[in-house]
């Protein structure tokens, strides 16, 4: 049943959620056949949607009553879920979640790159469902996000500082956390106690509106070791208190391996143009698998999931399949952690990165590890992976790929099958480009292989491994 809500909304009702689909959103249909995306049910719920945009060929909306709930449900562990936009999933069960996200996965590659597949490899989960991410930033706002009951209150609101999480579609208004459940402790004790020193010792939080504030952000990472990476963005550059914040966090986590600094006084935070001060400890992490150490400093890259990072390699190794005699390309090698885990089963690898830090990083990382048979390179992928490079490197055997979200350049595309590898092995954590690109090499390739990898648990989001190899 459908019926107007005033002259822009409608409200349709009795409407079953029967799939989930991309960006986390479930899928029911309007009266007219339209798809309706909406944000806040699970497949199997019936509910009454009011819609928030009309498209041509679809709606978005948003559920505001519910007749049945599905079966598919869990209770969200965490108190804010809802309002931050970090696990979008959480109220889903974690088999149901694989379930559509190995969906996804097989949709995009059979309907927008019209592949042929073979048997599908279940999705690897993770055996960590929650404290699972070794990576993550908070911001500080003097302006925090109220909830509806605040604003409906008749009582002043004194207190709106807050370090935690931007909510969506939202650049100034940021969520107070007072428990993530994505990283272990201690990342909630140190946010905690950071918010709570600042506040007792009169230090102003950012507003990026006026742009002023002395904290900015801050970064937590942590490795399997063990080791913790702190660092502080501070807008103003106030010594006195940037060291009486900084001293405390020191005594008061003395685990803390690296506690770090910077004092970025332009409009956005990025730091990859900032210097990086190290106030105690080291300036660097080490991360370990199957006995290599990888270097991590504040600006590197590096997969926030280290279990499933550690399965991800695995997988891409075992589709390889190197047996010793082979030259390797890996593209978009980053800090170059897979080409020094397939290094060991490979005659050489070549890695190749746009970030001339990332490549500093993985040939400091080469030599620390005493792997002497990899070569790293900087520079645009689409420039630089050219035929002059090919005569100077060697023409791969085998070429390993693991593009950013928008996937490979179609020159890139178009050297792979100039080149001609046996095999190609391609890592994507987005199915949609990946398929894209591939639909472009299956005249000369066939998948042998395809392995969906659940990176991060109650998202959306999942890692897809493919072999190709070549058809004659």
């Amino acid at each position: 049943m459908r019926r107007k809500s005033n002259k822009t909304k409608t409200i349709f009702e009795n409407v079953t959620v029967v799939d989930a689909g991309a960006k986390g959103k479930t899928i029911g249909k309007a009266p007219d056949g339209r798809v309706i995306f909406l944000n806040n049910t699970v497949p199997g719920d019936v509910v009454d949607v009011q819609t928030t945009k009309k498209r041509k060929a679809y709606f978005e909306g948003t559920a505001i009553n519910f007749h049945t709930l599905s079966d598919k449900r869990v209770t969200p562990v965490c108190q804010h879920f809802g309002t931050c936009g970090g696990c979008k999933w959480q109220d889903m069960g974690y088999d149901h979640q694989l379930f559509y996200k190995q969906k996804e996965v097989e949709n995009n590659l059979r309907r927008i790159g019209h592949l042929e597949l073979p048997e599908i490899t279940p999705i690897l989960g993770s055996k960590k469902q929650y404290f699972y991410r070794n990576k993550m930033e908070f911001s500080f706002s003097d302006s925090r996000w109220l909830s509806l009951d605040e604003i409906k209150s008749d009582e002043e609101i004194k207190d709106r500082n807050a370090l935690g999480f931007h909510i969506p579609g939202m650049w100034d208004k940021i969520l107070d956390i007072e428990k993530c459940h994505l990283q272990e402790d201690p990342s909630n004790a140190i946010r905690l106690e950071t918010k709570d020193f600042a506040l007792k010792n009169d230090m102003s939080f950012f507003n990026p509106r006026n742009q002023h504030g002395l904290l900015r952000t801050m970064m937590i990472r942590t490795t399997s070791t063990g080791e913790i990476m702190v660092m502080v963005q501070f807008f103003e550059n106030d010594k006195n208190k940037r060291e009486l914040l900084l001293n405390h966090l020191q005594l008061k986590f003395p685990e803390i391996t690296a506690l770090l600094y910077v004092v970025n006084e332009k409009q956005n935070d990025t730091i990859y143009d900032q210097e990086i001060v190290c106030f105690a400890g080291r300036d660097h992490i080490f991360e370990e698998m199957e006995g290599l150490k990888f270097k991590i400093n504040a600006k590197s890259f590096y997969q926030t999931n280290s279990d499933q990072a550690y399965e991800l390699y695995k997988i891409t190794r075992d589709f390889a399949g190197l047996t010793g005699n082979e030259l390797v390309y890996d593209l978009y090698t980053g800090t170059g952690t897979i080409a020094q885990f397939v290094a060991k089963k490979a005659k050489k690898v070549v890695g190749i990165e746009a970030v001339p830090e990332a490549i500093e990083d993985a040939k400091a990382n080469a030599i620390f590890n005493k792997i002497e048979n990899t070569s790293f390179f900087a520079g645009d992928m689409k420039n630089i992976f050219n035929e002059e490079f090919i005569r100077e490197n060697g023409t791969p055997d085998i070429i390993i790929t693991d593009p950013p979200r928008d996937g490979m350049h179609k020159d890139v595309v178009a050297q792979i099958l100039a080149i001609a590898p046996q095999k190609v092995v391609y890592v994507s954590c987005n199915s949609a480009t990946q398929a894209r690109d591939l639909e472009l090499m299956k005249d000369d390739y066939k998948i042998t292989k395809t392995q969906a990898v659940d990176m991060f648990p109650q998202t959306h989001h999942v890692e897809n491994v493919v072999l190709l190899e070549k058809r004659y």
